[in-house]
């Protein structure tokens, strides 16, 4: 069964399927060279997604937060610093604008007091914010620790602003998106650069990060 109304060939469950396909190619090139066309798929993979969105009236915050996430895929597809730097600026204002649309999506934040798993959730993402900036700040370059300091307030905005929401697949795909960075820095800044390690975290940080944006949309579409 598809999740949206029609079959295969409707124009939703196509551009689903599109970008499943785009991601899946990209989990395969993982391992190569950059190309064009290796950055189109990891590009067009939530790329599609925003489609997806928009063709589904989802919200417009939505559809901006995805279209920023899939420019900072198209960044950080490509190798150098100031891709890197481009790709974190893209999703610094992807996850604000996930802030936005979660906290005007959900029901305050006087319910990570009202309910205490909610609350319990959010003390462990402090806590996984904390470890990894003490972590990072010690091993990044100088130019580099301001940028990452903010982006991490900014992903853990964005994790507890998920926890308003009552959607669980909003909720698991912000606790996805924050396990993915976690590999991604861990993979990018505290690995050695001959781990054999890094073949399998670079395919877990995609896996986890596209299950996360697709759960998110889902969460909106589908509810």
């Amino acid at each position: 069964m598809m999740p949206f109304p029609g079959g295969i060939d409707a124009n939703a469950n196509a551009t689903l399927i599109f970008s499943v396909v785009a991601a899946v190619i990209y989990a395969f090139t993982l391992g190569m060279q950059p190309t064009l066309a290796r950055s189109a798929a990891k590009t067009l993979a939530v790329a599609m997604l925003g489609v997806l969105a928009q063709m589904q009236g989802g919200p417009l915050l939505l559809v901006g937060a995805l279209a920023l996430s899939a420019i900072g895929d198209a960044f950080l597809s490509r190798d150098g610093e100031k891709a890197f730097l481009g790709g974190l600026a893209s999703f610094l204002l992807a996850h604000v604008v996930y802030v936005a649309l979660f906290l005007r999506s959900g029901g305050g934040v006087a319910l990570l007091g009202a309910e205490s798993w909610r609350g319990a959730i959010a003390l462990v993402m402090i806590v996984f914010a904390v470890v990894m900036l003490v972590a990072l700040w010690r091993r990044v370059g100088p130019d580099l620790c301001v940028p990452i300091a903010v982006y991490i307030a900014a992903i853990l905005a964005m994790g507890i602003s998920a926890l308003t929401v009552s959607n669980v697949l909003v909720i698991g795909g912000a606790l996805l998106f924050m396990a993915s960075d976690g590999l991604l820095a861990t993979e990018k800044f505290l690995m050695a650069a001959i781990s054999p390690h890094r073949a399998w975290m670079r395919l877990a940080v995609w896996v986890l990060y596209y299950a996360a944006q697709l759960a998110i949309t889902f969460g909106f579409l589908l509810s």
